[in-house]
């Protein structure tokens, strides 16, 4: 690679700059138009750069940078269920001896559990903190209140963990724990008898390749521009004005996300696996910017794969089977924020908090946030379990929710970008205990993101 060619994580870095730089500018253009008398004027502006075209009343906006970013969003998601299953698959026939892919198992639930209830602990213990300090009071909400779902028990996601069609679990992004399990099985199948379904193995391969091929000339290509337009568009949505009722939530639930991804994060690779933690903040940086600007770990997955095994060092057979598995179980930045808005909405609702409720919210926590699908939003959204499981569910209650839910896409990006960094950290301590950390590569410079594995497909 050329000396003079910018990295895909420069380029990123300055879409990440200018589309906060830009995005501030038109709240404040907003403020300035509505409060001037001119709010058709900043209609037609949103109309044309940032309307979202599918909400009701949208018919006619253009809402080129919503098209943009979803066009880039989609683009990443429809790869998603290939790549997931056949990395899974790949990695069951590469890992054939049973004893170590129980082993590799085992380990990688552990970690996940380890780093989820640290998650919880933390948020518990600040959650408290602040609820017992006032800090969590009354609010004026002021904001137009959005749907949440109805409660459900957690436990069915052991249920819709098996499909009852094949074919339809792989046309849906949104149960991708049933692809996991499917994969699994597939895998466990061919290992049966290797010869009889080389074939399958021969096809899952190649369909592996080519989606990573398309998949780095995707990102490679489109990924800065998406991520402008995506951070520009969020700015643009929401003003400072809109997240003031929920401030201490805001505050609380960002310093901790902050604290646990830029500190947590690298002591953790820094103690399981001995790597140097900048050097692993320097290269997983894109990928959490990625999931920032997407709010989606299934959309991330793919470039959290490559920048896993190509400039990390991580294995392909643990690679392939942690980072599909923790995209589906290991949600800790989820379980951080259901936590802290749980006792935040207890205290605005008037609920008196104890030790018991604080560790059947942990523990409620820790299995929503297994169920949470991987999809933009769906953390606030389940956590309406949470909610009923406590029995947290006052007027208040379901007004301050439901305010939560119309403001948390900013604490969603973030959460997205620690549950990605969390699934590429334990997959790197599974790898360092198999053996299957290649130090070398972790430790040489980063090059243009796929670039290698573009030069081998061709």
């Amino acid at each position: 690679m050329e000396n003079s060619k910018m990295s895909l994580a420069k380029k990123m870095a300055i879409a990440l700059v200018l589309g906060v730089v830009v995005g501030i500018g038109a709240i404040l253009l907003r403020v300035k138009l509505v409060e001037g008398g001119n709010p058709e004027t900043w209609n037609n502006i949103n109309n044309l750069l940032f309307a979202d075209i599918t909400a009701e009343g949208n018919e006619k906006a253009i809402g080129l940078f919503y098209i943009i970013g979803q066009l880039f969003v989609k683009a990443m998601q429809v790869i998603i269920i290939p790549m997931v299953f056949t990395s899974i698959v790949i990695a069951m026939i590469r890992i054939s001896d049973a004893k170590k892919l129980g082993r590799i198992a085992s380990k990688t639930i552990g970690y996940f559990l380890l780093t989820t209830v640290i998650a919880i602990l933390i948020a518990s213990v600040c959650g408290m903190l602040s609820y017992n300090a006032g800090l969590f009071k009354s609010v004026e909400t002021g904001l137009e209140a959005a749907t949440g779902k109805s409660a459900s028990n957690p436990l069915l996601i052991l249920i819709n963990a098996v499909p009852n069609n094949f074919v339809s679990a792989l046309s849906n992004n949104g149960g991708v724990l049933a692809i996991v399990v499917c994969a699994v099985a597939v895998g466990l199948g061919i290992n049966s008898n290797p010869k009889k379904f080389s074939a399958v193995s021969k096809l899952c391969s190649e369909i592996s390749e080519l989606v990573t091929v398309i998949l780095s000339f995707i990102v490679n290509k489109f990924a800065p521009v998406a991520i402008f337009c995506l951070l520009t568009r969020t700015c643009a949505a929401y003003g400072v004005s809109y997240l003031k009722p929920a401030l201490s939530y805001i505050v609380l639930t960002t310093v901790l996300l902050l604290l646990f991804l830029f500190v947590f994060y690298p002591l953790f690779v820094s103690v399981t696996t001995k790597c140097n933690p900048i050097t692993f903040a320097k290269k997983i940086a894109k990928v959490a910017l990625f999931g920032f600007s997407t709010s989606s770990s299934a959309a991330t997955l793919p470039m959290n794969m490559e920048t896993a095994k190509v400039e990390l060092g991580v294995s392909d057979e643990i690679a392939s089977f942690v980072l599909p598995l923790g995209m589906t179980i290991n949600m800790d930045g989820t379980a951080l924020m259901q936590v802290v808005a749980t006792i935040f909405i207890a205290g605005v609702a008037g609920y008196s908090v104890n030790f018991t409720q604080i560790v059947l919210i942990g523990l409620l926590a820790v299995i929503a946030s297994v169920g949470t699908p991987a999809a933009p939003g769906a953390g606030a959204v389940i956590l309406f379990t949470i909610l009923s499981g406590v029995g947290f569910t006052n007027e208040i209650a379901l007004s301050v929710y439901a305010l939560i839910l119309a403001i948390n896409r900013p604490i969603e990006m973030l959460v997205t970008a620690l549950n990605v960094t969390g699934d590429t950290a334990c997959a790197m301590a599974v790898a360092k205990s198999e053996d299957g950390l290649d130090e070398k590569a972790f430790n040489a410079e980063s090059g243009e993101y796929g670039e290698e594995i573009i030069k081998s497909s061709i």
